[in-house]
């Protein structure tokens, strides 16, 4: 049964000269999709507007054309629900355009929320609006965006962020990421799991996902750049293997190759060794099923190679807080001192991001059910004294 809703939350999308082309559509789909499914029962949730300073067709990054509309007839007297603000290599040039930061800045104190994809972060950045705040953008940008804006806590690995009205994305496809929690905040989960199917993507990815995948990574940091990517296959072979035997005698048998041969070659392309290559698929492995299932750690260990509980143990401090929260509850006797380790890992890179956190809000974003008043803190007083004194909670 179709129920009336008469209010529209108005998305605008900033475009301009030499925007990336899916920084805008990727968004504008998401949203767009939001309506079409929300549309079976109710009205269209969203109005969506692609605008610019002052309108009309703009040449995107990859020379298509895109139409926008006048900020000032797009808008009219609506306030703008939702402002995201695309990147691409013309962000740069808007950063020059006095009057588009201006209107950018102003929109802080009306907007309900404003994003960034990408680059877009530039812009914002450019406002003052993202001083004191923890932000993301593409990989590759992060380190000059900290170099030319001091004052943004610039962290390289998310997906997404939020903090307090503001969310920054990572790049490009990392906006479909973005949309879809910004959806799932105003429509629920249930509708926003609609989507990611109609997009036939994953609904969704932590925020606080690694941008790269190990495969991925892999790719990036070979020794040369130009040279073909010979090991990809090897890669997807180990990822659909992982509980198997992946030493470095069977990954050359895959490769077909000898053993020395390959060890040799793989490092000398790769700018890694195979066991280093392997330990990190099976560690991206396990965030992602810590993050998706209700999985037992053991069963988690087993099913992605680990085999020993202690080996995981070792691997615990490289799993992101996402990860590390949504494995709470899930510790047999026997297994909690991981648990608790990896919890101190997770505390001590949030005092680290914030430059000091209160004891009190520590123990709140970390808490999910565990007694951290009580056992927690007794276990890192005892095993970890010198990050307990760090804490501010000293010995017991």
């Amino acid at each position: 049964m179709r129920t009336s809703r008469t209010k529209h939350r108005l998305v605008v999308v900033l475009a301009f000269e030499g925007v990336q082309l899916l920084d805008v559509a990727g968004p504008v789909q998401t949203f767009a999709s939001a309506n079409e499914i929300a549309k079976e029962v109710s009205d269209a949730p969203y109005r969506i507007v692609v605008a610019s300073r002052r309108g009309g067709p703009l040449s995107s990054s990859a020379g298509l054309p895109v139409l926008t509309q006048p900020l000032a007839a797009a808008i009219r007297e609506t306030r703008i629900d939702t402002l995201i603000i695309p990147g691409g290599p013309g962000v740069h040039a808007a950063l020059a355009d006095a009057r588009t930061v201006s209107w950018v800045r102003r929109q802080l104190s009306s907007a309900r929320r404003i994003a960034s994809v990408c680059t877009g972060a530039f812009l914002l950045a450019q406002t003052g609006i993202l001083a004191g705040r923890r932000v993301t953008t593409h990989w590759k940008w992060c380190g000059h965006l900290q170099k030319l804006y001091p004052d943004v806590h610039v962290d390289p690995d998310p997906i997404y962020l939020h903090d307090g009205q503001i969310w920054t994305s990572a790049g490009v496809t990392a906006g479909i990421d973005l949309s879809l929690a910004l959806i799932e905040e105003d429509l629920g989960r249930n509708l926003a799991m609609r989507i990611a199917r109609h997009l036939v993507v994953f609904l969704n990815r932590p925020g606080g996902q690694a941008q790269f995948s190990a495969p991925l990574e892999a790719q990036s940091v070979a020794a040369d750049g130009n040279v073909p990517n010979h090991f990809a296959p090897l890669h997807g072979w180990v990822a659909d293997n992982l509980a198997g035997d992946l030493r470095v005698d069977r990954l050359a048998e895959q490769a077909g190759m000898s053993p020395r041969t390959f060890a040799r070659v793989y490092a000398a392309k790769m700018g890694i060794t195979p066991a280093r290559m392997v330990e990190r698929i099976r560690i991206e492995a396990v965030r992602r099923i810590l993050e998706e299932t209700d999985m037992p750690i053991k069963r988690v260990a087993s099913q992605c190679g680990f085999g020993q509980e202690d080996r995981l143990r070792r691997a615990g401090g490289t799993l992101p807080l996402p990860a590390l929260m949504a494995s709470f509850g899930r510790f047999e006797a026997g297994e909690a001192d991981l648990a608790y380790a990896s919890s101190a890992v997770a505390a001590r890179r949030l005092l680290d991001e914030s430059g000091g956190y209160a004891v009190a809000n520590l123990l709140r974003d970390l808490g999910t059910g565990v007694d951290f008043d009580g056992a927690f803190l007794h276990h890192i007083q005892r095993s970890f004294p010198d990050f307990a004194a760090s804490l501010g909670v000293g010995a017991p």
